[in-house]
């Protein structure tokens, strides 16, 4: 068994209960601006924004440390566009009779359907693999635990930082994503979780007029 080993907390500042009343506020006001958005403009993000955020993702916890986790970054208009391809043929056979019926109608007031252009008119996809298990160089299998949840979390910090830096996103989940590992390359012992678009809104950009739950619906405390 590795022996364990700790290190000295660094890097914690505590903070003012007013200053803290403050930061939470202004990032709960940042993060309630998120909206998602399926119109981009195709100008290009600057350089090192994306790795920065994607850094940041990588600071989530995980499962026994294992970090589970792969974003794959596609600028490549040739792979923008197989990926558009292969994500519309599943859409359009969800929208054409795979979706149950109840299923269709939630989705209706959001405006989606089949036509998914913003996978080849925004500068960046980042597709999320879960690795479900790691590969040792003898082959043999390395377990990972709560791969999902750990995925999920990292996602969320990545679609923060992305907002956080003055971009908008859009999370894509055409079902089954097999043709992701074809496309991009990716070994066995990963499989698609998300795909994230991001990028700038396009100037006429529109959103679906939504109400967020408050917050006595959507916490309790005892």
């Amino acid at each position: 068994m590795e022996e364990k080993r700790f290190v000295r907390l660094n890097g914690w500042t505590e903070r003012p209960p007013e200053e803290m009343q403050l930061r939470a506020r202004a990032f709960y006001e940042l993060m309630n601006r998120r909206r998602t958005v399926r119109e981009f403009s195709d100008r290009p993000i600057p350089e090192g924004v994306v790795e920065d955020c994607i850094r940041t993702a990588g600071t989530a916890p995980s499962g026994a440390h294992k970090q589970p986790w792969q974003f794959v970054v596609v600028r490549d208009p040739v792979l923008k566009k197989e990926i558009r391809i292969a994500a519309e043929k599943e859409e359009r056979e969800f929208y054409g009779g795979r979706a149950p019926e109840d299923w269709l109608a939630a989705l209706a007031p959001l405006g989606t359907d089949a036509s998914k252009p913003f996978l080849e008119s925004a500068p960046c996809l980042i597709v999320i693999f879960a690795r479900r298990y790691g590969e040792e160089e003898d082959g043999s299998r390395e377990k990972h635990y709560y791969v999902q949840e750990s995925v999920g979390i990292a996602t969320g910090f990545l679609i923060a930082a992305l907002h956080s830096a003055g971009l908008v996103t859009l999370t894509h989940t055409p079902s089954p994503m097999g043709f992701m590992n074809s496309i991009l390359k990716r070994p066995r012992n990963e499989r698609p979780f998300l795909l994230l678009v991001a990028g700038y809104p396009a100037q006429d950009a529109q959103v679906p007029e939504l109400q967020r739950k408050p917050l006595e619906e959507i916490a309790t405390f005892r």
